[in-house]
């Protein structure tokens, strides 16, 4: 078996080499250079479970001009953090938080446990401290119901003033657990508030949601969908750049390949239904009739596959660019209703935006006459029309789990990424439960061959029919949709056959078929296939040429027969004399 199990890799390694002298594939990644290498397959990863969104929405997409809101980012926000520090420390020195029963309470209540939820609400500044004496320590007054409500708020809950089973949980997380988010988002903000400028935008992504402000108050706050665990949005520091209405998607090769040319086998009705263009070469090249390609020898790389303008565009009415070493964007939906859901972290990296258009309205702020009208006929008319920003506001992708609140409170959030404690405040996020190759949770710059965000936005999307699967969209995996291990080997499918760096199941039949042809007969076949390829597919090479079929070596068995006087052959050996009988052994009771 373990001759056997050899064998395999040897001919796998072989057959990679190969493949990779013709170029059936751009690149490899150094997990499947470890399989060229004689790795063993590394057991399957841990398959993302499929999105669920879920939930009523807890925040709202609304102007807040004139509410006072404090900002998720301002310019002393470390420094007011720092000081809730020092007020949680001393609360945990003093015994920590008074456990609250679990129950539902609300205004009127009395009794010791409303005693318990005003003392609750006293120590981390929701309740002035009479709330706490005299006639009313255990009962839930008005004064009681605002600071539950400001709590919910502060811990994104929906604000009903009424004490619930998940209100009950968030009073009850320990006060050194609180420290401890505390202390890990004091650096962060110290980073996140230089160069703010008069006019900035801030999108948290452990909240969901994007503030924009202008002279330190907040205009108006938007939900937002972000990253999922398994795809994690990027934090940066940079200003937008430029605003492209209607804009084109140009489809990666790896959705093009695995997604879009499997549905062109039949008929281009597919293109014309999501309005896709060809174009040769690229995105100044000449636009190419469909019906006049091969879709089952094109080479993707020699084509853009370019979405237009329109309803099904991923891109929808709009996006705004920005610098970014990680190739993210703020951007509209097609998929307005994923916004009628509290957990929306669900894209694959880009952060979708609510109303995009008053955004857009904001982010512009006059510049070319753009008012909601204009933006609105933009929409309609489908024009395209890119438009540089002449004074642009900054930009903070910010990854925040507590940040200062009104009145001396501090705001949380689930550590959607798990980046606490581990000294993050800029960079990629890596999968959640994966770390990088220098060991960290998160990367400075991107990994090599990670699949571009445009891929996997696509892919989350539904416009290419990948929606709601469970596959893993690792940034370990290259453009070929191949290698999504974290440590050397390939994948293996559900049914323990690897997969990854292309189809080996169909490999091994092309092969088996191959072996029962003539040898001239395969020769024809090879060269039938290359007048097929055409010029266009020069990538496509002779495989017979490339890789040559391991030959399984037969020992010649030699002619024994004695001469006529009686001797035997060159290497022939007499036969040895039968070997007596062993006695059998006798039977163990």
């Amino acid at each position: 078996m373990r001759n056997k199990l050899k064998k395999r890799q040897v001919v796998m390694a072989g057959l990679v080499s190969g493949l990779m002298g013709f170029g059936l594939f751009q690149s490899i990644s150094a997990n499947a250079q470890a399989v060229a290498q004689g790795s063993i397959f590394a057991p399957a990863q841990k398959v993302e479970p499929p999105i669920k969104p879920s939930g009523t929405p807890t925040t709202t997409t609304e102007i807040v001009d004139g509410q006072n809101q404090m900002p998720f980012v301002q310019s002393n926000g470390d420094r007011l953090l720092q000081e809730a520090q020092a007020r949680y420390q001393t609360i945990i020195s003093q015994g920590g938080f008074p456990l609250l029963a679990n129950g539902t309470f609300k205004k009127g209540d009395k009794g010791p446990n409303i005693a318990t939820l005003n003392k609750r609400l006293y120590l981390e500044g929701y309740l002035r401290v009479e709330g706490t004496q005299g006639q009313f320590a255990d009962i839930f007054t008005s004064a009681t119901q605002a600071g539950v409500g400001r709590f919910q708020r502060n811990h994104g809950l929906a604000v009903t003033g009424k004490v619930d089973a998940a209100t009950v949980a968030e009073f009850n997380v320990p006060a050194d657990k609180r420290l401890a988010t505390i202390a890990a988002n004091v650096p962060r903000l110290a980073v996140y508030e230089q160069g703010l400028g008069e006019r900035y935008l801030v999108v948290n992504i452990p909240a969901q949601q994007l503030e924009t402000i202008a002279g330190g108050r907040v205009y108006a706050q938007h939900n937002v969908i972000v990253g999922r665990p398994a795809r994690p949005t990027p934090v940066v520091m940079t200003p937008l750049a430029t605003v492209k209405f209607n804009p084109y998607w140009n489809a990666p090769v790896s959705i093009v390949e695995r997604d879009i040319l499997p549905k062109l086998q039949s008929g281009t009705d597919y293109l014309t239904k999501l309005n896709i263009k060809i174009l040769q070469g690229g995105p100044t090249g000449p636009m190419v009739d469909p019906k006049t390609l091969n879709f089952k020898t094109l080479v993707p790389d020699n084509y853009l596959f370019r979405q237009e303008p329109g309803p099904e565009n991923a891109m929808a009415t709009a996006k705004i660019e920005f610098s970014s070493p990680f190739g993210i964007y703020l951007h509209d939906t097609p998929e307005k209703q994923m916004f009628n859901y509290n957990n929306r972290f669900y894209s694959s990296g880009c952060i979708r935006v609510q109303k995009m258009p008053d955004l857009v309205q904001w982010v512009l702020n006059g510049q070319g006459g753009f008012d909601g009208g204009k933006i609105a006929s933009m929409a309609q008319t489908l024009e395209r029309l890119d438009v540089p920003l002449a004074t642009p506001p900054q930009l903070r992708v910010a990854y925040l789990t507590a940040w200062p609140a009104n009145g001396g409170t501090v705001a949380f959030r689930n550590d959607i990424y798990q980046l606490d404690g581990s000294g993050f405040t800029l960079g990629q996020p890596m999968p959640v439960g994966e770390m990088s190759p220098d060991g960290k949770r998160f990367v400075l710059k991107p990994l090599p061959r990670q699949v571009p965000i445009d891929a996997a936005e696509a892919d989350g999307s539904g416009f290419f029919g990948s929606h709601g699967g469970a596959k893993q969209t690792s940034l370990f995996a290259t453009s070929k949709g191949a290698v999504q291990n974290k440590a050397p080997g390939v994948e293996l499918a559900a049914n323990g056959k690897p997969k990854g760096l292309f189809n080996w199941a169909a490999y091994y039949k092309q092969q088996a078929a191959e072996a029962k042809q003539p040898k001239d007969k395969k020769h024809k076949k090879l060269k039938k296939d290359h007048a097929k390829a055409g010029a266009g597919d020069a990538k496509v090479k002779d495989v017979k040429a490339s890789v040559k079929p391991a030959k399984k070596l037969v020992k010649k068995k030699l002619d024994c027969k004695p001469a006529a006087d009686g001797s035997l052959p060159t290497g022939c050996k007499p036969p040895a004399p039968d070997a007596p009988k062993a006695p059998d052994a006798p039977k163990t009771p």
